[in-house]
């Protein structure tokens, strides 16, 4: 079925798979986010407009794409995703859950059965999440425990029910009648759907290249477009600052951008992974670095955004870099005019502001692999525990050999205009035994190593206490006290 849209900006047809049927949008400006195509243009009011920024989860749908001939389900923020990233994919909006006949999805009756909702506006976005959860869980085999579900509903928020009906919901589902999606057949039509750079385009509004070669070629012709990735952060500025953008270069379909590598001393991670695959990746080989993964925004979010457009944003507050800097994380910039490789705390020269050119995207975060005696921890000091902005974050990473620092990088964020390494820190432990007398000069030096600003997140004199403060912790624990943060403590299962 065809859905013509009128707008004096022609661009590429926009199709995507609904309900098992093609559906193919014309002249859908570059600009113009999911929810509103959903609700404005295609009259599907189930899904709901709420905070416009990838916070509350109420606008939440699942996109499905295949991946290696299987399907791949992620739910998603449709309030800041691009409307045309979703070509060549499958959707399901609150709409399409149920059976023909009316039969309630499992994710909708657990919903009823356990009175997981009260005034109803953040209904939809959370029996979205629970479907991708069926999918992804139940229809796989696995059972859904209550850390999964809280884990999981991480970027829903709900302001009235209460969330113990909620996660009730969630396990429950899994007991009742299966409802399943055919999913040879999707992905049979997703096939036939599959876009190519094969052919010419009505012009250069949105283009989302199928190749490096193809994207670096369009970058240099382009260099004033946006760049996109999970767009969970250039959403923003068209939803809080109502921008347009009149040429957008997406980047999420560039099949080479979408590989993890492991390779003997590194791993690679390509530009357009999402967070969540990125993540899964880095728990793989620090499973330590698990909660700080969860706690990265909520699942919708991280599976939209990537690592890498987090990384190019550079915002002082992003999670991912002070942990990246601490690990020894390099960048590959890439143009026609060829490759080029730097620490990642070097591409940053100031607010939101890097070196690279105007024809250089940004393509691989490359990290070493674990080594012997390394000594990780990451930390993260928010005003909510799950699904919150950081005040303060702050990575370490020491080698201990004989009671003696031979190893130290330390990354912060939310401390300076840029993210950092802390170098002064780094040299006063270098070298030294490692005792509290050690650390506590580190600490005096890391207090004084940066000059954060006071926000509404919190002041500087907090910044600067909490710096040392999280420094000890590091300390605390190597000396075996685990009891002193949240991590410690387990949500277990109702009686």
């Amino acid at each position: 079925m065809t859905h013509p849209l009128t707008d004096s900006n022609s661009v590429k047809t926009l199709r995507f798979i609904r309900r098992g049927e093609v559906v193919s949008l014309n002249n859908v400006p570059p600009s113009r986010t999911l929810l509103a195509l959903l609700r404005e243009d295609l009259h599907l009011t189930g899904t709901k407009e709420g905070c416009g920024e990838g916070d509350c989860g109420a606008c939440t749908v699942v996109l499905g794409e295949a991946e290696h001939g299987s399907l791949r389900f992620r739910a998603v923020n449709s309030c800041i995703r691009l409307a045309h990233s979703i070509d060549g994919m499958a959707l399901w909006s609150v709409e399409d859950l149920a059976a023909k006949d009316g039969t309630l999805h499992p994710a909708q009756q657990a919903m009823l059965q356990c009175h997981g909702s009260q005034c109803g506006f953040c209904t939809p976005g959370f029996v979205m999440s629970l479907f991708g959860m069926y999918q992804n869980h139940v229809c796989q085999g696995q059972t859904i425990t209550r850390e999964l579900a809280q884990q999981d509903l991480s970027g829903n928020l709900c302001r009235c029910t209460g969330y113990r009906p909620i996660l009730d919901a969630a396990q429950r589902m899994g007991t009742l009648p299966r409802a399943a999606i055919d999913e040879a057949d999707l992905l049979q039509k997703l096939e036939q759907l599959a876009p190519s750079d094969i052919g010419p385009e009505a012009d250069f509004s949105y283009k989302s290249p199928k190749t490096l070669d193809a994207l670096l070629r369009a970058r240099a012709a382009h260099p004033d477009a946006q760049l996109v990735a999970g767009c969970t952060d250039v959403g923003l500025s068209v939803t809080k600052l109502h921008q347009q953008f009149s040429k957008v270069l997406d980047i999420t379909k560039v099949a080479e951008l979408r590989r993890i590598e492991q390779h003997p001393q590194h791993i690679a991670v390509g530009a357009a992974v999402t967070l969540s695959d990125a993540f899964a990746a880095l728990v793989a080989d620090r499973p330590q670095l698990q909660t700080f993964a969860t706690r990265f925004a909520g699942l919708p979010v991280r599976n939209s955004g990537t690592l890498g457009g987090n990384v190019a944003n550079g915002s002082p507050i992003g999670d991912a870099m002070p942990l990246l800097i601490a690990l020894g994380a390099s960048v590959a910039l890439m143009s026609i005019r060829g490759q080029r490789e730097l620490p990642l705390e070097q591409l940053y020269t100031g607010y939101r502001q890097n070196v690279m050119a105007g024809d250089e995207v940004l393509a691989w975060i490359k990290l070493p692999q674990p080594t012997d005696g390394e000594n990780l921890k990451v930390y993260k000091i928010s005003k909510r525990y799950d699904d919150d902005i950081s005040a303060v974050c702050l990575a370490i990473k020491l080698h201990i050999d004989k009671g003696a620092v031979t190893h130290a990088s330390i990354g912060a964020g939310g401390v300076a205009a840029t993210p950092v390494r802390a170098v002064k820190t780094e040299a006063v432990l270098m070298g030294q035994s490692w005792t509290e007398a050690t650390v506590q000069k580190a600490m005096a030096t890391l207090r004084t190593e940066f000059s954060p600003i006071s926000d509404m997140r919190a002041s500087s004199a907090y910044r600067v206490e909490v710096l040392g403060n999280l420094l000890r912790r590091y300390w605390l624990e190597s000396q075996g006290q685990q009891q002193i943060n949240l991590e410690s403590f387990t949500l277990e299962d109702p009686a």
